[in-house]
């Protein structure tokens, strides 16, 4: 039996000075495998020996004599397990005490030799016994048990705590021979913990639903567990001593391996990295998330890494379906933003493209009826799919080339059609989207023809297509694709919409304008209209903007310019009814302060039920009784007569004319500006200006002078700036004007009228005064003889003396006050007889007895036009004749004579 000497080198592992007294015991020659009796105790001091031998790789069963016995760091059970130990002398006392010791209880060796162990730890209730005991511990006997104790001191010192300390006792000799005792003692506490502590990581490691793993500084697997193998087969032990590449393929098992080594050599614990693998016996891609940490012993010494998986393949690919809905409504709230801003066909076309290249296919084109776009409800073929369509749009974000496969490919603008049994020509026929085949080789491996479907109708084609190594196109892909072509269809055929009635309303407004280039007696005209234009975000209605020329009799002319307010048909429409009564009421040859005040009680009517007179009964009542919709409009209505160079304005609420005169600056004319039509209640007032020879005379709508980037005085003075050369030619000065400001903003319709003024030669205007006498009716048709002759108008002589000496003769019989003829020579001979009196002449059939009341038969017969007007000072008749060209044959006076009876 070996012993160990009661006196020990101190050393400042606890483990060294075991180390240093095993080896003196084996130079000595004792057996270093013996056990029991007194040799139990090197069970402590040889542990850290034997821990050096498995580090050296040698097996549990070499033998003894074969050891290395070597210095090595700690690492065996006894960096876990509190084991300490002292020694008693002879007298009971401690005599020696280890630096385990102090540890375990507290007590420093400098205090602790020379105590008394019973009297320090037991309790005194136990003191008695342990007494006893000690003395047959003395008596040279062995005891080991469970020894509850308390720390010496207080609890203010640390004192005073109780726990239980498993004794192994063993009897020994001091050198003197006197019988002593060596004590080694556990903390049970802490083998109840580590006890504790295996059952809780067996039980956590055993029953873990994750795939759990600890793998050794060599990258090796040294335990799985249930988890683990259950997904990769086997039993846990077959997984023992396998890496990182018998599970992953490369390069993900390098990537893995690296992030190990990394955990192992910086300690830093990796949290979900995701990992993708298969498993055995099946193709389908899994995905696993992965926890490492890196494991330490008792000592703080890393021995290995653990693993901690999950198998997220459900999440992912729930995660994957979350996303794609995310980018599908995001995509389609991007749809509702963006698609649809413009009643443009092409613009909405090209609006869908933006939205879905790249983000819902790489490849995209739109296809429309090309019958649709023309205009036609019902174009022939577009129930079987077999009509013409144009591209209108195509976009690329890979390629700008069109589709390649199913034919040549088709440019934007080409008109084209499908045929009758491909895929898309079905889809057009049916309504119901169609997978494209792909075409080997080609560039395209998905395509999705979708018919554009609005209110039951299909008016086109869109096809979205997905180029090799993109994702192919699946049901939940169908669905939005169907659903942004029809969004993109609504608007479409909304914008097709528009555009018919944009197109009616432009026919109806320019039917209503004076055709080509207007003519005038006495001056030179030319005039423009442009329509408001269209843009990406205000549409563009047509405007009530109008111009008109009316010739008058006597070789004046009328000049109207109005703007209705308001856009689109129903400002078209009130235009057009507000110009014909225009016209109507010019034809009466009303001044132009009665003409606008007419038409103020027209424009009240056009938004009463029942016209004018409802109109003017409305006008009675209170203002919260009329409910009746109001048109208003602002116009400028001119008299001009050739003769005279005069000139009579008249206003209501319009912008003021601009007149240019010869060697001077434009300015505006102070014209009374008045109510605009529709208002009521208010009179016009005139004003009567004398235009000089070459004067320019220009009548405009605000169109030309006012937007949103220009203010109304702005716009004014520009134009009025603009207008410096008046004696350009006038297209030329429209050209100018039109150029020179701001006429493209397309806000409004711009309406341009302007006249030059040419007034009659007095070479060409004959006048003369007839007394009112029988005889006047023979010096009348002197004059006109004599006039005519010397205007080489000799045709014309018998016509005109026999039509002069009617007109007269009617003056001298129902007028009244002094006779005025007056003959007027320019593109036709006009005569014109005047007196005081104010009652109109009216024409009558004369029956075939009566001797008279044929005369202005006569005159109907004869002359091209005739008439009356009332003038401020009586009335003037007047009739009208052909110049004589060769062509035009002139009517025998006997003839229309003998036609009379």
């Amino acid at each position: 039996m070996s012993e160990i000497p009661a006196k020990a080198t101190e050393s400042e592992d606890p483990s060294d000075g075991a180390r240093t007294e095993a080896a003196g015991e084996t130079a000595a020659g004792a057996p270093s495998g013996t056990t029991g009796g007194a040799g139990m105790p090197a069970r402590e001091d040889l542990s850290a020996s034997h821990a050096g031998s498995r580090d050296t790789g040698l097996g549990e069963d070499a033998p003894a004599g074969d050891a290395i016995w070597q210095s090595s760091p700690p690492g065996s059970m006894y960096d876990y397990i509190k084991v300490a130990s002292f020694s008693i002398g002879p007298d009971g006392l401690v005599d020696q005490w280890s630096l385990r010791a102090e540890q375990l209880f507290g007590i420093p060796a400098g205090r602790a030799v020379g105590m008394d162990p019973i009297e320090a730890f037991v309790d005194p209730d136990l003191r008695e016994q342990g007494q006893r005991k000690m003395a047959e511990i003395l008596d040279g006997r062995e005891w080991t048990g469970v020894v509850p104790f308390r720390t010496p001191g207080t609890a203010e010192d640390g004192g005073g705590q109780e726990a239980l300390a498993e004794v192994y006792v063993m009897p020994t000799r001091t050198e003197d021979g006197e019988k002593a005792a060596v004590c080694i003692v556990v903390d049970v506490r802490t083998l109840r913990r580590i006890e504790t502590d295996l059952a809780a990581s067996q039980s956590i490691f055993g029953q873990s639903p994750f795939g759990f793993l600890l793998i050794d500084p060599d990258l090796r697997i040294r335990r799985a567990n249930q988890q683990f193998a259950s997904t990769f087969g086997g039993t846990p032990d077959d997984h023992r001593g396998r890496g990182v590449h018998d599970y992953l393929r490369s390069p993900e098992a390098e990537r893995v391996s690296a992030t190990l080594r990394r955990v192992l050599e910086t300690g830093d614990s990796i949290t979900d990295m995701h990992v993708t693998g298969f498993v055995p016996g099946s193709d389908d891609r899994r995905h696993w998330s992965i926890n490492l940490y890196r494991v330490h012993s008792g000592s703080g010494r890393p021995i290995g890494i653990a693993w901690l998986g999950t198998d997220i393949t459900s999440r992912r690919a729930a995660a994957r379906e979350a996303a794609a809905a995310r980018r599908n409504l995001a995509l389609l709230n991007e749809a509702g933003a963006r698609i649809g801003n413009s009643l443009d066909l092409e613009t909405t076309a090209r609006e869908l493209l933006d939205v879905v290249v790249p983000g819902f296919c790489d490849l995209a084109t739109v296809d429309l009826y090309q019958g649709l776009l023309a205009g036609d409800e019902t174009p022939p073929g577009l129930a079987d799919g077999s009509a013409e369509l144009r591209r209108v749009a195509f976009a690329s974000a890979v390629s700008d080339a069109p589709f390649v496969g199913g034919g040549a490919p088709v440019a934007v603008g080409a008109v084209h059609h499908y045929p009758f049994n491909s895929p898309c020509a079905d889809a057009l026929r049916t309504a119901r989207p169609r997978l494209v085949p792909a075409e080997e080789g080609g560039l395209v491996q998905s395509t999705l023809a979708v018919p554009m479907v609005a209110h039951d109708t299909v008016v086109g084609l869109a096809q979205f297509a997905r180029t090799k190594g993109s994702e192919p196109f699946g049901d939940r892909d169908r669905d939005l694709a169907v659903e942004l072509a029809a969004r993109a269809a609504v608007c479409i055929d909304n914008a097709r919409l528009y555009r018919r009635e944009h197109e009616r309303a432009l026919i109806l407004q320019r039917s209503l304008l004076p055709p080509g280039d207007p003519v005038a007696s006495g001056l030179d005209i030319a005039c423009r209209y442009l329509p408001g234009a269209s843009s990406a975000d205000r549409p563009s209605e047509v405007g009530g903007d109008w111009f008109d020329v009316i010739e008058l009799p006597g070789h004046r002319t009328a000049l109207v310019v109005g703007d209705v307010m308001g856009r689109g048909l129903r400002a078209a429409v009130a235009m057009g009814e507000l110009r014909s009564a225009v016209r109507t009421l010019a034809l009466l040859d009303l001044e132009p302060a009665e003409v606008l005040s007419a038409l103020d009680e027209i424009a009240r009517g056009l938004g009463a039920p029942g016209g004018v007179q409802q109109a003017t009964r409305a006008a009675r009542r209170p203002r919260e009784a009329d409910l009746s919709e109001v048109y208003l409009a602002t116009c400028v209505y001119a008299v001009y007569d050739s003769v005279t160079r005069r000139c009579t304005f008249a206003n209501a609420g319009h912008l003021p004319p601009v007149l240019v005169e010869p060697g001077e600056d434009a300015l505006m004319l102070d014209v009374p500006p008045g109510m605009p039509l529709g208002v009521g209640g208010e009179p016009f007032e005139e004003v009567e200006v004398e235009l000089p020879e070459g004067a320019l005379l220009a009548l405009y709508t605000d169109g030309l002078v006012e937007s949103r980037d220009h203010p109304l005085d702005e716009g004014l003075q520009a134009f009025v700036g603009a207008l410096t050369d008046p004696t350009l030619p006038l297209e030329d000065v429209c050209d100018h004007v039109l150029n020179t400001l701001d006429t493209h903003h397309g806000e409004d319709d711009i309406a341009l009228l302007m006249a030059r003024v040419q007034g009659l030669p007095t070479d060409s205007v004959g006048d003369w005064t007839l007394p009112r006498e029988p005889r006047s009716v023979g010096r009348a048709r002197e004059y006109a003889r004599g006039q005519l002759l010397s205007w080489d108008l000799e045709p014309l002589v018998d016509t005109t003396e026999l039509l002069v000496s009617e007109l007269v003769t009617n003056a001298l019989r129902y007028g009244e006050g002094e006779i005025r003829l007056r003959l007027l020579l320019d593109r036709t001979l006009v005569c014109e007889v005047w007196d005081s009196g104010l009652v109109q002449p009216r024409r009558r059939r004369a029956r075939d007895t009566d001797e008279g009341g044929r005369g202005l038969q006569l005159v109907g017969l004869l002359s091209a036009a005739w008439g009356s007007r009332r003038t401020p000072r009586g009335k003037t008749v007047w009739f009208e004749l052909p110049l004589p060209d060769g062509e035009t044959g002139l009517t025998d006076p006997a003839e229309a004579l003998l036609s009379l009876f």
